[in-house]
């Protein structure tokens, strides 16, 4: 007879996010995993397959729940200067958080790239996403005229996208929202 699984994979994902956010993939043990989401190791390997499989669904929740809201908080800015700054603030102060733990994409690309193809697609697929909402914000914002006329759109939404996971990195070495935050504006100059 099969046993069903005895634990909720969906909370268990989430404190394992919350774990590997805290701690990085490297010094994250199975014991660790096992520990805080208090099952079984055998549970474990039954739900996940291994830890590479706990990490891809830790950094699915992660595009599933923090940066989709971020998306979404973007979407429903006003105008397009206003709902950047609110994004990339925000965005900074959840970096800043626990001492400077970062933002879980970029931590899993500083650590786990070049070598980890199925991290590497699933942040590449965040970070997409992420351009393609801000090309479109600002896209829109061109099309009201709270652009320059020669400021192409994509490649504002790229620079920001890279200035902001900059910014996540800096957030580790200088985890002071207060003290990063006047660098948003400098990014921000960029929209004219």
């Amino acid at each position: 007879m099969v046993r069903t699984r005895e634990f909720d994979t969906e909370a268990a994902v989430s404190r394992a996010m919350e774990l590997f956010w805290s701690r990085g993939y490297e010094a994250t043990s199975v014991r660790d995993l096992t520990r805080h989401l208090g099952i079984g190791q055998g549970s474990l390997y039954a739900a996940f397959g291994d830890k590479d499989g706990v990490y891809r669904a830790a950094l699915e929740h992660y595009r599933a729940t923090l940066a989709a809201a971020a998306l979404e908080s973007l979407k429903r800015g006003g105008d397009a200067r206003s709902a950047v700054r609110t994004l990339l603030v925000e965005r900074l102060r959840i970096a800043v958080t626990e001492g400077g733990r970062g933002c879980l994409a970029v931590n899993a690309v500083c650590e786990r790239l070049p070598g980890d193809a199925a991290t590497g697609r699933i942040v590449r697929d965040m970070q997409d996403a992420s351009q393609d909402a801000l090309a479109e914000v600002l896209r829109t914002a061109a099309e009201r005229g709270e652009l320059a006329a020669e400021q192409d759109p994509r490649t504002l939404a790229a620079f920001l996208v890279t200035f902001l996971n900059g910014l996540l990195v800096s957030a580790k070495l200088t985890p002071d929202a207060r003290a990063l935050e006047p660098l948003v504006e400098v990014a921000l100059a960029t929209l004219g």
